[in-house]
């Protein structure tokens, strides 16, 4: 959870304070996860046949990093976090009722609960987070969303994913090239953006999936219920980001709304074994 929530902290050290541009620190997340993930494929003696790539997934992956970069362009680490893992979650809350799962009165009120705690983050008022940058982090999660949901089942998680980031490098060069005229790069920027990609995505990603084989699936999504509280406290101390009222209360509500879902799914799946 520390390397998932250490993502939002380096990217927006890094494009908050002007150290790099987005694409750029896209690209090279990019690329530094995937010669990560590549090392640890080696390391692991891992190879062979590999299947087709599913360029759903490199897209929706893909989609993920750069409208998650250009949202920390101007919103706050807590409130990118926090509205990053609600569109994420609700996203595959949405899809799990499209495919024909029900849900008890309980789990529909937990939902609301969580919608609402979104609406009022982004809703308008002093301390509300700029609209643009909150529905760039929004298009974000909903694309983190749809890469998990088309992860499912995945045999070898750290090969597919390794494969996906070494076919979203010329996606990123492409974003680049758009971008050239708004490229800049320091140092600084550039080292956040390889421990983002090598350390917080390759290395946090490979550790997640060995976790996740001996998790249940309620219990690693509550266990993410704390990645924007880690991100929000990380961006209080190391970049003094205000804690309002409103990011409190939205969290409260966004956090206990998913967690009162994820109990009663673990419930009902109790009682039906």
């Amino acid at each position: 959870m520390l390397a998932l929530a250490a993502n939002p902290l380096l990217c927006r050290m890094a494009l908050g304070e002007g150290h790099i541009d987005a694409a750029s620190f896209t690209g090279i997340r990019v690329v530094a996860g995937a010669v990560m993930l590549r090392i640890l494929m080696v390391w692991s003696r891992r190879g062979g046949e590999r299947k087709p790539v599913d360029w759903r997934a490199v897209v929706s992956l893909f989609g993920y990093m750069i409208f998650f970069s250009f949202a920390y362009l101007s919103i706050s680490v807590g409130t990118g976090a926090l509205i990053l893992f609600g569109a994420v979650l609700l996203t595959m809350f949405v899809v799990a009722l499209h495919s024909g799962e029900r849900f008890s009165p309980l789990s529909w009120t937990g939902l609301a609960v969580a919608v609402f705690g979104l609406v009022y983050l982004v809703s308008p008022g002093v301390t509300a987070p700029e609209p643009v940058g909150a529905a760039l982090m929004a298009v974000a999660g909903i694309a983190w969303g749809l890469y998990s949901l088309l992860g499912r089942g995945e045999s070898d998680p750290l090969g597919t994913t390794a494969d996906n980031f070494l076919y979203a490098i010329p996606l990123a060069a492409g974003v680049s090239l758009v971008f050239w005229s708004d490229m800049h790069t320091s140092w600084r920027g550039v080292t956040m953006a390889v421990l983002s990609g090598a350390v917080a995505s390759g290395l946090g990603y490979a550790l997640w999936y060995a976790v996740l084989a001996g998790m249940a699936a309620t219990r690693a999504a509550t266990a993410q219920l704390s990645v924007p509280v880690i991100a929000a406290l990380g961006g209080v101390v190391l970049l003094a980001e205000p804690v309002t009222l409103r990011l409190v209360i939205s969290s409260v509500a966004t956090l206990g709304g998913i967690a009162l879902v994820l109990l009663q799914r673990s419930a009902s799946d109790t009682n039906s074994t």
